[in-house]
């Protein structure tokens, strides 16, 4: 024998005879995440933040058919409560102009129209008094393809006027007891030059206006702002509405996930998701500190418009990215606000002008055809939870039971995975972008009652309800064929991805190991049968 060989082989044969003295037990399976709930400890009511309201482009959008064809699925199957938008007072709704000796004239047929069909659908208007009409404005300045004009009005009494008189008209339609669950938003962005071509001074004059007109009509009717991009003007319009007694019931605001900016008119800037954990969440927070430290401590806060980015051309808005990062940063807030309004619940948002391609990193959480994005289905899923939430440390999921006593567990993992500042979102999101797996979570429900549960998975994730991956499969045709629609719909359709039936005995409590990707998404429900 080979000397060599023959060292070899003592020397495994010494290390095999000390490892056989060593007492060895089992290695425990290690789990990225042990999501470890009791069913007999409810923390409280959920939280229904995200889906008390919701954004849509402008009014004169809402006429469309396909729109409110969408508003309602979107209803249906997500939940919100409020609808948010620019242009009601914009010339496409026709509302004012004067005549020849200067007089007012008032129309509120299109309006009438919109908010029928958004009231016939169990949904409310979250009112933005936005823009000028163009017979009552100082100024030609204009904002958007549609040309909302953004200057102040050339007679502050023409507008109270005009604001009385349209509160007026609702509460003659609607009847005062429905119009004092809306709420009135005074403009919008008026920190940003481009949507306010007047100063500070001159936004509190308007909102104090518009604000007393409101409360003539009826004190118990709720008007706020400032509306402002990057949750600016807090603190500074808590105090002026103070020291002058200006009537405010809410504040509102706007906050996105993009590093620089805050608009893009035209849709062609280029934006970087920002490495900030707390982006987004960290004004929500913050905001609420600012309201508990003023003398007005109990005004509610609205954020009416969020999302990863503000621009329409940013295809983030389209990745599976982006479910996860909406339910992280909902979780995130936790009850700070009293509501965070996606921006927004369709593509169908023509800003910077109809858009040429069917995925163009629009807001929407549907795009032009109805196909519903990975960031509809994170709402879906929140819509899916029950009333009440159970005490859990995990800090990316919520684990919740509904009155007949049925368990939804939602967790996610959100990686950010944009490469930093020498990549756009508009250039790494338009990739195929594979998952890469990251561990097993374990979630355990212990003293669930005995008996049988169904258990339905549902789960997001790269090639799983991810339409736009299918779509770039596909080639990335400019425009779709009714059969390349109906693919991508029936591959993105939101099934279950698996249906089992398990018992559970005292002896045998729930217990679940998941192997999740980055940017997963997933959804258990078990149902207690009969």
């Amino acid at each position: 024998m080979n000397i060599f060989v023959l060292l070899a082989f003592l020397l495994v044969g010494c290390w095999q005879s000390v490892l056989s003295q060593v007492h060895h037990t089992p290695k425990e399976k290690k789990f990225l995440r042990i999501i470890s709930v009791d069913y007999t400890k409810v923390r409280g009511p959920l939280t229904t933040l995200f889906k008390e309201c919701v954004g849509a482009g402008r009014a004169n959008e809402g006429l469309r058919a396909d729109w409110q064809q969408q508003l309602a699925l979107t209803k249906q199957e997500c939940g919100f409560k409020y609808i948010r938008m620019h242009g009601l007072l914009c010339d496409d709704m026709g509302v004012y102009q004067e005549d020849e000796n200067g007089n007012p004239q008032y129309n509120y047929q299109y309006i009438d129209v919109l908010y029928d069909f958004i009231l016939s659908i169990g949904m409310k208007p979250f009112v933005e008094l936005s823009f000028m009409p163009y017979a009552l404005a100082r100024g030609p300045k204009t904002i958007f393809w549609w040309r909302g004009n953004v200057t102040p009005p050339k007679d502050f009494k023409k507008w109270e006027d005009l604001i009385y008189n349209i509160v007026l008209h609702f509460t003659e339609r609607y009847g005062a007891s429905e119009v004092e669950t809306w709420y009135f938003e005074v403009w919008n962005e008026p920190n940003l030059d481009a949507f306010w071509d007047g100063t500070q001074e001159e936004y509190f004059k308007l909102y104090e206006v518009t604000a007393r007109a409101i409360k003539r009509v009826n004190t118990t009717y709720r008007v706020g702002g400032p509306a402002t991009a990057g949750a600016a003007w807090v603190p500074e319009m808590i105090t002026y509405c103070h020291a002058n007694n200006v009537p405010i019931d809410f504040i509102s605001t706007h906050s996105y996930g993009v590093k620089h900016g805050y608009l893009d008119e035209l849709g062609k800037s280029g934006t970087i998701l920002s490495k900030d954990e707390w982006s987004v969440s960290g004004d929500v927070l913050n905001s609420r500190k600012q309201i508990a430290q003023s003398p007005m401590p109990h005004l509610e806060l609205h954020y009416t418009e969020w999302s990863s980015s503000y621009t329409p051309s940013d295809p983030i808005h389209d990745s599976y990215h982006q479910a996860a990062y909406i339910l992280q940063k909902l979780k995130q807030v936790g009850d700070a606000p009293n509501s965070m309004s996606y921006w927004v619940f369709t593509d169908i948002f023509e800003e910077a002008g109809p858009r040429f391609t069917p995925f163009h990193g629009g807001f929407g959480l549907l795009n032009y055809q109805g196909i519903k994005k990975p960031a509809y289905y994170a709402y879906m899923y929140l819509n899916k939870l029950g009333e009440y939430e159970l005490h859990n440390s995990d800090s990316a999921s919520f684990v919740c039971k509904d009155r007949h006593g049925n368990i939804q567990i939602l967790l996610w993992d959100f990686t950010h995975t944009h490469p930093g500042d020498s990549v756009l979102n508009q250039m790494y999101y338009i990739r195929d972008l594979p998952s890469t797996f990251k561990g097993t979570i374990r979630v355990e429900v212990s003293n669930l009652p005995a008996g049988r549960y169904k258990v339905e998975t549902y789960q997001i994730g790269y090639k799983v309800n991810d339409a736009y991956t299918t779509y770039y499969l596909m080639g990335s045709p400019k425009q779709l064929t009714r059969e390349q629609v109906a693919t991508i719909k029936r591959l993105n359709n939101g099934a279950p991805i698996s249906i089992e039936t398990v018992t559970i005995t005292h002896k045998h409590p729930f217990q679940r190991d998941i192997g999740i990707r980055e940017n997963d998404v997933y959804l258990l429900t078990l149902s207690r049968q009969k």
